[in-house]
């Protein structure tokens, strides 16, 4: 019988970075322009198999606006991995991560983290260049840097698998 795991997920960064229409691709395989502002925090579940691995992912979706981010520490509790998220397109989504990090670790210093530029699919509007991008793996301690598009779903599945191999230390 295979090995079942239940993973808590966080989704992190500024507002309108992307992260809820991330988890809709993701979850519901289809893309949603007409998300709302995630008012503090909203979950999403998926089954998925890696490795032979049956894994259920519980998807926590952070509000991004700074009025809602003293609650967030209070959710971070047993997380096993997170994504750090920023907009290709605004170089301004990159200028809060040691917050970000900081929330997404206060309660585990070495919780991994997948840093993803977002809306890749805007090619023509993109303002961050992937070594500037690279940078902060090291600065902040993020295992990896992918872009995604949950438009197109460019590489969306491979965030996931990534950080779902990381954290189960499927390698």
């Amino acid at each position: 019988m295979a090995k079942k795991f239940i993973l808590k997920i966080l989704t992190a960064g500024e507002g309108g970075v992307g992260k809820t229409t991330l988890l809709h691709r993701f979850v519901e395989g289809k893309f949603s322009s007409s998300t709302r502002m995630t008012i503090g925090v909203e979950f999403f579940l998926k089954d998925v198999e890696i490795d032979g691995a049956s894994v259920t992912l519980q998807l926590w979706d952070f509000g991004g606006q700074e009025r809602f981010r003293f609650l967030l520490n209070n959710y971070v509790l047993g997380a096993k991995g997170a994504f750090l998220m920023f907009d290709l397109t605004r170089p301004n989504t990159l200028e809060n991560l040691q917050q970000w990090v900081d929330i997404c670790r206060s309660s585990d210093p070495n919780l991994p983290i997948l840093f993803l530029g977002t809306k890749i699919d805007l090619e023509e509007e993109i303002m961050i260049d992937d070594d500037y991008a690279k940078s902060f793996i090291d600065k902040f301690n993020m295992f990896d840097y992918l872009k995604v598009s949950s438009k197109t779903g460019e590489n969306v599945d491979d965030a996931f698998q990534k950080l779902t191999r990381e954290v189960l230390n499927f390698k």
